[in-house]
């Protein structure tokens, strides 16, 4: 039987009733860190994905770089988390929670004035998004060796966290430029410590991220996200095909849930991206590998049927259709995303798009 986006399937400890995955949108609407009531009913209303990821969830205050972003790092993000979950489950829903540090994409505004860390001493040109408006990125602090226990503590702390909020799992953010994903590249690192330089040394932080979070939870409801192409974020790599397969290829050895590849995507290859191929990838990971970016329905079907992926996790298309796992079964219209509403706001562009009648 050839598999579709409507076959169940089997991501770690849970069998997904679809291979359409909420992937993670951050959308700006949680005041002073913490999730709203809205926010309840935005996850709610897509609980028919055969998995939600949230939006990126800041797992500390170093770790905030954008205005009114969630956090899980204190008992009232618990409490308000809490009744996220409960809404997506009595919706029979299963939803992960993306761990989140931003590292050097943040500005001293969110940080009383202190620079914000990263694995190296390198400014990212473009502008932080802070509650004063665009400002231009300012060169990071370098984190010092005997910092960084503290920053895999904060993943187990948030870890725990997301536990006692009711989540199904977590998912550790090492994509976009953040800081997971600036120790991986030589673009951003550039370290000449046991946390630079070789591929090894580069994927130590992360390494050790995973087991703490795992240790946490069970590899079997623990994913892990990576964007091998991705140059968001000023990122780049001397070799990434090489960097990224040996990443996903020590990751095998965790059993995890899953692993989240974002896809280069076209703005990636306008900015000049050295194209990691899936098909590489898929070849090198032994588990369940969910793809995104800019994939429609048929796409999306098709690389399920070709084996390049498990499942397909959709970005805009969830913002705008909240029941978009009933709009691919019928081949129904899609609504059209508001981009004027996709950060910040109210229920506008969030909760108000119509569903099927």
């Amino acid at each position: 039987m050839i598999n579709t986006l409507f076959t169940p399937l089997q991501v770690g400890a849970y069998t997904l009733p679809n291979r359409i995955i909420m992937a993670p949108l951050t959308r700006m609407r949680a005041p002073q860190a913490t999730p709203t009531d809205l926010m309840a009913t935005y996850y709610r209303q897509r609980a028919s994905a055969g998995l939600i990821i949230t939006e990126a969830t800041a797992i500390s205050p170093q770790a905030i770089g954008y205005p009114n972003i969630p956090g899980i790092f204190t008992e009232e993000h618990v409490a308000a988390w809490q009744k996220i979950t409960s809404a997506v489950h009595a919706e029979n829903g299963t939803v992960f929670l993306q761990l989140w540090h931003v590292g050097r994409i943040s500005h001293p505004d969110f940080h009383g004035g202190e620079l914000p860390v990263a694995p190296s001493a390198i400014a990212p040109q473009g502008q932080a998004v802070t509650f004063n408006g665009m400002q231009a990125f300012v060169t990071p602090r370098a984190l010092a060796l005997e910092e960084l226990p503290s920053i895999v503590n904060q993943y187990r702390y948030a870890a725990q966290l997301a536990k006692a909020a009711g989540f199904d799992g977590v998912e550790i953010h090492s994509a976009n430029g953040y800081l997971l994903d600036q120790f991986l590249r030589d673009g951003s690192n550039q370290r000449t410590d046991s946390y630079g330089g070789s591929f090894e040394n580069r994927y130590r932080l992360l390494q050790e991220v995973t087991q703490a979070v795992v240790d946490v939870w069970g590899a079997d409801k623990v994913g892990l996200r990576l964007s091998p192409s991705g140059t968001f974020n000023d990122m780049s790599d001397s070799d990434p095909t090489a960097l990224f397969t040996y990443v996903v290829e020590q990751l095998n050895s965790f059993n995890l849930a899953y692993l989240h590849l974002v896809d280069a995507l076209e703005s990636d290859i306008r900015h000049g991206a050295k194209v990691v191929d899936l098909a590489v990838l898929r070849a090198a990971y032994q588990g369940c590998l969910l793809v995104c970016g800019g994939y429609d329905q048929a796409r999306g079907h098709q690389a399920i049927a070709d084996g390049l992926a498990d499942a397909v996790a959709y970005g805009e298309l969830y913002i705008a259709n909240p029941d978009l796992v009933g709009r691919f079964k019928q081949n129904a219209p899609l609504n059209k995303p508001d981009a004027s509403t996709y950060y910040g706001g109210d229920e506008h562009g969030y909760t108000d798009y119509p569903f099927l009648t």
